[in-house]
């Protein structure tokens, strides 16, 4: 294995040999250099691992050094080491990309953590990764047996996701399978529970999770006041991991003030779930009240086309006369309309902007080769969701409503599951054409599969006819019909699909955060 070789740049080279002797040995190759002219030259000729370079010497000085090196080998670590603790040279030195710095007198210790920090970063961070996974992994195992709260449930989900976060970053592909297989135990537990739990959520006085007809009740408007507008964004079809790609870039305009998970209505469908958001009602209540604005499966037109008279009934409905704007996004040109005049918001108390791209990744992924190929896994899907936010207009809204002293508040209206295995049902020409959720009369499926509502009203769903019922796919599940099932299966394998029972579909997040300074 070659030695990590290292350069070290300072004009009193010679009162530093006691340090050089240390690294040496500590097994690294420790090259010196008199000069930043000189260094130069030696970075030109040879390949170093670090450079360590003092900023106070004659002719050229630390500071041109580091601009001229960077201007080289932008990827080469650099630490500064000075005597000088002036705020505006830790500024150019940071603002130069250094790898580190450090005041003078310097001790071997600090040389030796500098290089570790650097260059065994890697290494050092997925051996303790590695290490506390394992640990974390019995305690989650010997609780999966026995979580019964739906609290319980949305704990555990987040903290899967900090694994999976912290693991995809991993070299070692190992303890990211072994995650994996975790979280598909933890969704065949988590089937179990809803179940079991769901029907009961509906009951007077019962013990439930806020849900997309509650949320508007029970965490929005008792964030909203007159004092300061408010900008509810709503990033259709956001799952849990994706918030958190998302949340460091928002983070640099915002601080969070508070980050509750909260359960998407079965089935996690756009119709559904946002519906019942803006409506305050589940799905039974708005066909039986709103007939005008509600659409059932087999109805013939858009299923969202009317939130915003949802959200106003609503209003009226709690007593609420905010002075208010509902802002729908489907396309790139609207998003930037939107931008260019958000400054005509801040009269409003509420300002809601429903933005449709992760919906809409989604669905390209399912019907676009080069899509499929950009997010071919959840690691990758998280990425491209980041790198679309960060040139979005939703982003420049996002910072325009923090100058203007909006509050924030993100959240989503369901999330989205990537689906791996087929399950054959049967259904009449009538039935849904959903991949997660079937809704019809004589469906023809596999019990061990599918969550059913046999009588759809005791979930608060809409009856279509007499004998028709909804079922709910479970875990990475997707449905296919038996005519053409090969075709099928393998066009629709490896997509983004929602609508079903996952904790990636129904345990969601909702984060209110007020601006920074």
């Amino acid at each position: 294995m070659n030695k990590i070789k290292i350069l070290w740049v300072d004009d009193e080279i010679d009162l530093l040999k006691p340090h050089i002797i240390f690294l040496e040995s500590k097994d690294y190759e420790v090259m010196t250099s008199q000069s930043g002219t000189e260094a130069l030259e030696q970075i030109e000729e040879e390949s170093f691992d670090i450079v360590f370079l003092d900023e106070n010497m004659p002719g050229l000085t630390g500071l041109e050094t580091l601009s001229e090196i960077k201007e080289k080998q932008a990827s080469l670590p650099v630490v500064m080491i000075t005597k000088s603790e002036e705020e505006y040279i830790m500024e150019e030195a940071i603002g130069s990309k250094i790898a580190d710095y450090l005041i003078k007198p310097v001790n071997p210790n600090q040389i030796l953590l500098s290089i570790k920090k650097n260059l065994d970063h890697s290494r050092l961070v997925s051996e303790k990764t590695t290490s506390s996974y394992q640990q974390e992994f019995r305690k989650i195992a010997m609780e999966l047996s026995q979580i019964n709260t739906f609290e319980e449930w949305a704990e555990l989900y987040q903290r899967l996701i900090y694994w999976e976060l912290q693991l995809e970053e991993l070299e070692d592909s190992g303890m990211f399978e072994i995650l994996e297989s975790q979280k598909l135990e933890a969704n065949t537990q988590f089937c179990k529970f809803i179940d079991r739990e769901y029907p009961t959520w509906f009951d007077k006085g019962a013990e439930a999770p806020t849900m997309s007809h509650t949320i508007f009740k029970e965490k929005i408007v008792p964030e909203i006041n007159k004092e300061q507008p408010t900008l509810l964004v709503v990033v259709d079809n956001l799952r849990y991991d994706q918030w958190r790609a998302l949340e460091p870039v928002i983070s640099n305009y915002y601080k969070k003030e508070k980050e509750e998970p909260y359960y998407s209505i079965l089935p996690t469908a756009t119709q559904y779930a946002r519906n019942a958001m803006f409506s305050g009602l589940m799905p039974s209540e708005m066909e039986k009240l709103f007939p005008q604005y509600w659409k059932n499966d087999t109805d013939e037109g858009g299923k969202n086309n009317h939130e915003a008279e949802f959200l106003a009934e609503q209003l009226k409905r709690l007593g609420k006369d905010y002075k208010h704007e509902y802002h729908k996004i489907t396309s790139l040109k609207a998003g930037r309309k939107l931008a260019d005049n958000f400054k005509t918001q801040k009269e409003n108390e509420l300002t809601v902007v429903v933005y449709n791209f992760v919906d809409m990744l989604s669905h390209s992924k399912t019907e676009m080769e080069v899509i499929k190929e950009l997010a071919s896994n959840d690691k990758s899907y998280r990425s491209l969701t980041h790198s679309w936010f960060k040139n979005s207009p939703l982003l420049d809204i996002i910072q325009q409503a923090r100058q203007l002293g909006f509050k924030l508040i993100i959240t989503t209206d369901h999330g989205t599951i990537n689906v791996k295995n087929p399950s054959k049902v049967i259904g009449d020409k009538n039935t849904s054409l959903n991949l997660r959720y079937k809704t019809g009369k004589s469906l023809t499926y596999d019990d061990k599969d599918v969550l059913a509502a046999t009588k759809p009203k005791s979930v608060h769903l809409p009856t279509i006819n007499m004998s028709s019922s909804f079922i709910f796919a479970k875990g990475d599940l997707f449905f296919a019909y038996p005519n053409n099932y090969n075709h099928y299966v393998s066009y629709y394998r490896n997509t983004y699909q929602h609508g079903g029972v996952s904790l990636e579909e129904m345990v969601i997040p909702f984060v209110v955060m007020n601006p920074r300074n």
